[in-house]
């Protein structure tokens, strides 16, 4: 047996094409989100313009799902604070924790349930901020690193997670993780995958592999410390 879990951050459009893959291959996940830096409406996505000046993954604008559109979009899915507007740990402890906490009550309130994960944005990570959102009752707060012993942890402010969703070695760390019967976990950036149906399809290869095994169990992500 193998438990499985993933999470996606910043609520980007193109989290809504991902959710019905995730939905298809019956594959649960968590979406670490900046209400702040959310629109009312969902946005379009678009390429940019030649020296626009705007910030743009490889060129692709993929913009944020719209606060009156997010419960709808989330709702089958766990959420997590990503920070009220991406402020990572090395900001001012006191500014950094108001925007942990306001993204987390945010939330709350739209979904109705309690919001204890969070994601550090960038990774950007320090003890003094793990301890204010620990204080909090926040259970885990993600990393950008990695670890072949997920779970593995007195220290769940700093959880590692197994690797990125676009990892060249996705498939061996799978097969790791279920050797040593542990936990497999992966994230990332649905906007990482642009417009490009070739990615699409490498995900969704993923995801069918993931499904077909009858040892993998999907769990949330807050189930690894819990």
């Amino acid at each position: 047996m193998v438990k499985v879990a993933c999470c996606w951050d910043d609520g980007v459009v193109n989290d809504i094409r991902l959710i019905a893959l995730l939905r298809k291959y019956k594959a649960k996940a968590t979406f670490n989100l900046n209400p702040g830096s959310m629109p009312e409406h969902t946005a379009v996505p678009r390429w940019r313009k030649l020296d626009e000046p705007v910030w743009s993954y490889n060129g692709f604008i993929n913009g944020k799902v719209g606060l009156s559109e997010m419960k709808e979009i989330y709702e089958d899915f766990q959420v997590a604070s990503h920070g009220w507007l991406h402020k990572g740990g090395s900001a001012p402890v006191d500014e950094f924790f108001k925007d942990a906490m306001d993204a987390r009550k945010y939330l709350e309130d739209v979904f109705q349930r309690e919001c204890r994960g969070y994601a550090w944005p960038c990774g950007d990570y320090t003890p003094q901020a793990a301890k204010r959102l620990q204080d909090a009752g926040f259970l885990y707060a993600r990393t950008t690193q990695y670890t072949d012993d997920v779970g593995v942890t007195d220290a769940p402010m700093h959880l590692n997670a197994s690797c990125h969703h676009m990892d060249r070695l996705f498939c061996d760390k799978f097969r790791a993780a279920k050797a040593k019967n542990g936990i497999f976990y992966f994230w990332g950036h649905s906007y990482e995958m642009l417009d490009c149906d070739g990615l699409w399809n490498q995900l969704e290869q993923k995801l069918a592999m993931l499904a077909e095994d009858p040892e993998v169990q999907w769990i949330d992500v807050i189930d690894i410390v819990k």
